[in-house]
This record gives C-alpha cells, structure tokens and sequence, in this order.
C-alpha cells in the first residue's frame, strides 16, 4: 500500500509541475522473478522513477519503453524473458529464470478515472480492495489494455471505456482474499483481468511512549503501516516525539474507547507499566484483536493471566504474543523492534517466520505463478 501512495504523490508532484508519466505493472510472472503481479511503478517523462517492477535489473528498460508510451498514447504489454540470451544482451539478465510481463500504459491528465485516480479511490477507505488490470498476451499493443476498475466492499468503479461485468469475479477475489486471473472476451479480443487483492494495511496501536518506542514507529513509517499511540502521561505521548503518529492521551480503561479495531489492527503493550497494560488487557478481552503483543518477562503475562481468570467475564479472547517478538537474538531497542515488526507480519501474513533457505517449494505460492499455457486454457 505504501508503495501505491507514494506513486500517487509522485503523479500529483508531475502533474503540477506540468510533466507527462505513464504507469508500469508487473502483471503477470512464470517462474521466478524479484517483485510479484501488482508491483508498480510511475514514470514521470523527466526519468524519474517511483515504486518498482524488479531489483533495477528492468528498470533502464522499462523507462525507454514508457517514454514511448507516452509519446504514441497507447498502452504496451512487455514480456521480459530472463532465461533468454538475448535478454542478457541488451542488459536484462536477471538470473531469475522467469517470465515477467509487464504492462506500461500512459496517463491521461483530463479522464478523471486514470489509472492513477482509480489506485487513490482504492486506497481511501480503510477497507480491502480490488484493482482490476487488462492486458492482452496476443496483442502487446492493442489500446485495450489498463488498470480499469477498482472494488471496495462491493462497490464497483468502472472506466467508462470498457464495458466488462467482473462482479462475481471480484467477489471471489475479496471472499478468498487472494488475487486472481480471468481471461475474457471484449470486442471480438482474447484479454485477461489481472484482479489483484489489496489488504488494508496494517494499523499498528502502541500503548506506550518511551524512547524503546522511537526505533519501533521508524520502521513501521518505512512500512507504510498507520501507527496510534497510546498512553497516560503528556509529556511523553508528545506529537513532537511521534510526529507520524496519532496520539491518544488518557487512562487505560478507558483511552482504547477513541481506537476502533478491525482484522488489519495489531496492538503493542509496550508501557513498563504493570498496572496500565493489565487495565488494557481487561478491555482488550471485549474488543478481541487479531494480535496483542506484550513486552516483557513471560511472568508477568502469566501473573496477568492468573490474576484475569480470578475475575468474572474476563476470559481472554484473543492470541497474545508474550514475550513478543521473533526469536532473532534481540538486545537493543532497535534489534527489538525488528524482531516485534518482523512477528506482526508473520502473523498478518500466515507466515512462521522460519528460515527461508529451509523451503523445498516456493516462497511465493500466493502470487498465482501459473503458466503462459495455463493461461490461456482458463476460462
């Protein structure tokens, strides 16, 4: 997500400034490849690049060829085939072993559902979403290609141009939670829908506000993830200390009231405060987050636990990670907060945070690395 806002912002700053920029999606890889369907990037027509489609290995190229797409208006699918020699020539071997198609399609400043416009609807809400992206694997040039529709929660926008009914197909997306491919026909043509789901990002609330909490916010601003602090004391819970933070001020029982949680929300007990993160827990235990990480000692979850089972109705509701953190041998506040950080993506991912040289099979297996072949045979 934090990528799509920066390119957003980026298209904003080009356009004030009068320059032209079209939008480079990786939409579809065989084989291994460094980004994944859905990576993006904006180029702008002075060479400069937000986001990106690969390590840097594609880039040089793909600049070229979006300078041409802006001069001809026209959409362009390219195919990158880094197995191939010739590939390797002209300064694109990636040494992945992989097919990636990318589509590179202009902006057009006046329409007001752009395929920037339709990323920035996609994102106002804090809920999933669907982009759809058509791009044609017989025609790389055809003009019926671009990001063309996004979904939130059933709500459906679709660019005027093209008149496909993708509703049951970006149902299934958000009920599975797992982005997709569908060919289909429009206008006599063979295309296929890139339909990519899109999370809510991770919404990250800290109860807590010492300087072990500075390192923890900088990595997840770098995130991209939306961060609430929370505590008792003033001085400081300061916005001049967590600029990139909301900051909520108040008693524990009752300072979670001003927070609203969903299934995209991870909260940190992080006070030193025995008395303050054992209030939180009590209402914690009717709200029933997803994650709840604590720090400390394992005692004083248990301590907390013996003392909640003694109370009526306080039966835990919900998973707590205490001691919080991935067992990455952490001693300072920074090798702290990337053990925590690296947990809670673990856990919002479905991932166990094991070693990645240890899998037999692919890292990536949500990225629906179906072949050329498989492809086309899918109706």
């Amino acid at each position: 997500m934090k990528e799509i806002k920066s390119i957003i912002s980026a298209y904003n700053s080009a356009k004030k400034d009068g320059k032209s920029a079209a939008l480079a999606t990786v939409v579809h890889v065989e084989g291994s490849s460094y980004r994944g369907p859905g990576a993006r990037m904006l180029v702008a027509d002075d060479g400069k690049l937000t986001g990106a489609i690969s390590g840097g290995c594609l880039e040089g190229d793909a600049l070229r060829k979006a300078l041409m797409v802006m001069m001809q208006g026209k959409p362009l699918t390219q195919t990158y085939d880094t197995s191939d020699e010739y590939d390797a020539i002209i300064g694109v071997g990636l040494g992945c072993e992989g097919i990636i198609r990318v589509l590179i399609e202009p902006i057009d400043q006046n329409d007001p559902m752009n395929p920037i416009r339709i990323l920035e609807q996609a994102t106002l809400q804090r809920e999933a979403a669907v982009l759809v992206t058509i791009f044609d694997l017989n025609q790389p040039r055809s003009v019926h290609q671009g990001t063309i529709i996004y979904a939130v929660e059933g709500q459906i926008e679709n660019r005027e141009r093209f008149n496909i009914d993708l509703s049951k197909s970006i149902s299934d997306v958000l009920s599975n939670q797992r982005s997709s491919f569908r060919n289909l026909e429009y206008q006599g043509k063979e295309l296929t829908a890139f339909m990519q789901y899109l999370p809510a990002p991770i919404r990250l609330v800290i109860a807590g506000a010492g300087n072990d909490i500075i390192p923890l916010v900088e990595m997840a601003e770098i995130l991209g993830w939306e961060m609430i602090l929370l505590d008792g004391r003033p001085s400081y819970a300061d916005h001049h200390r967590f600029p990139n933070c909301q900051v909520i001020i108040g008693q524990p029982e009752k300072v979670l009231d001003q927070v609203q949680l969903d299934p995209r929300t991870a909260v940190l007990l992080m006070t030193h405060n025995y008395n303050y993160d054992r209030a939180l827990v009590k209402r914690l235990v009717q709200l029933k987050p997803k994650y709840v990480g604590m720090l400390g000692p394992r005692k004083k979850w248990e301590s907390i636990k013996k003392e909640m089972k003694s109370e009526k109705g306080s039966l835990l509701t919900f998973p707590m990670y205490s001691p919080v953190g991935l067992d990455v041998g952490a001693e300072t506040a920074e090798e702290i907060a990337l053990a925590i950080i690296s947990e809670i993506k673990a856990v919002f991912s479905n991932r166990t945070g094991t070693f990645l040289h240890k899998f037999k099979d692919s890292i990536h297996p949500e990225r629906n690395n179906i072949s050329l072949e498989e492809l086309i045979k899918n109706n």
